[in-house]
């Protein structure tokens, strides 16, 4: 069997991959993830996955590297990783009463073909209506100052929903296992 890697640090991504019991490693690409002039958002998630696959193809040689980069829209801004609790106030302040897309870019990279599967995978989050004070309460339980759009959809933040739409809810979190899937029986791994 090919072996896995995925090009990560994150541990959200890490527990998502790990529920296709398939054996894999991890290591942290080091790339500029700063988007280009003018890129759209699709286009960002799709390179920065290619480029962080491709960023540790030299050292891992006979792999099948998994790269993944998820971005959040609000009316046609990226909400970024938050990182304090001021400014995941102000991100879900702004999201109270409207929808957001999380756009999560996904490369499968063969690096002994150098052969690429890339897609991005769309998934929208109707917020409800939110006051400062159930703001402030989740933030204080949960401290998601590492996700973008400041909540963490797989624990508490999802009492900040009205609705979800979308065709696969593991790319709220990171890593779109539907596609995912799909991308590694191309490449002949089967799962289960």
């Amino acid at each position: 069997m090919r072996r896995l890697l995925l090009a990560s640090s994150s541990p959200y991504r890490r527990e998502l991959l790990s529920r296709l019991q398939l054996e894999f490693a991890c290591s942290a690409p080091e790339i500029d993830e700063t988007g280009f002039a003018g890129e759209p958002p699709e286009q960002l998630v799709r390179r920065l996955a290619q480029e962080k696959a491709e960023a540790l193809a030299g050292t891992h040689k006979d792999h099948l590297i998994i790269g993944s980069d998820q971005v959040a829209v609000l009316e046609q801004s990226i909400l970024g990783k938050p990182r304090t609790f001021d400014r995941a106030k102000q991100q879900l302040q702004s999201c109270s009463g409207k929808s957001v897309s999380f756009l999560t870019g996904l490369a499968l990279l063969d690096s002994r073909t150098g052969a690429s599967q890339i897609d991005c995978i769309s998934f929208t989050v109707h917020f409800r209506t939110l006051d400062d004070r159930r703001i402030e309460r989740y933030l204080q339980a949960e401290q998601p100052y590492d996700c973008a759009g400041s909540f963490k959809a797989e624990g508490l933040g999802i009492s900040l929903f009205r609705s979800t739409e979308g065709s696969d809810v593991t790319s709220l979190i990171g890593l779109p296992l539907i596609r995912l899937v799909d991308m590694l029986n191309n490449a002949g791994i089967e799962v289960p």
